[in-house]
């Protein structure tokens, strides 16, 4: 299938979204990832310590992007109006070796978490700012075979 990621185009079997750790998880994550596993043609898989949610249609998979955003815009909104302001963005990672393996010895693919980033401060204080990497969920797009 033909995903498209803000603009990157990937041809990948499925991507999958990842709630690690759930028990350590904030409520944040636990939101981003209830809103993307909620979406129908989602297929939920559960295994000792992390729930992944398996996407294999592009549709979807732009839903569940779409569900991400309207979370993140949701707790974005929550900030205190004149001191707070939140923001995000995707950090994408992958690594691999010259035969596509990466350091776990499982085929490539690229990760992807959220960083989410509270700036603080009012009018004549210093801004005070925060960035905070929402490890506990996140993506997976699956390599190519």
């Amino acid at each position: 299938m033909r995903v498209d990621f803000f603009g990157i185009a990937f041809e990948t079997p499925r991507v999958t979204f990842y709630l690690w750790n759930p028990w350590r998880a904030a409520l944040l994550e636990h939101k981003l990832f209830d809103a993307v596993a909620g979406l129908p043609g989602v297929r939920r898989e559960q295994s000792g310590e992390e729930v992944a949610a398996h996407v294999e249609d592009p549709k979807t998979v732009r839903l569940a992007l779409t569900a991400i955003q309207r979370v993140i815009k949701g707790w974005q909104e929550e900030a205190e109006m004149g001191t707070d302001r939140r923001t995000w963005r995707w950090l994408i990672d992958g690594d691999t070796n010259a035969d596509g393996y990466d350091h776990n010895g499982e085929e490539f693919c690229l990760w992807g978490i959220l960083r989410v980033s509270l700036d603080r401060g009012g009018v004549g204080e210093s801004e005070k700012g925060e960035d905070i990497d929402l490890e506990g969920f996140g993506l997976r797009i699956w390599a190519n075979k």
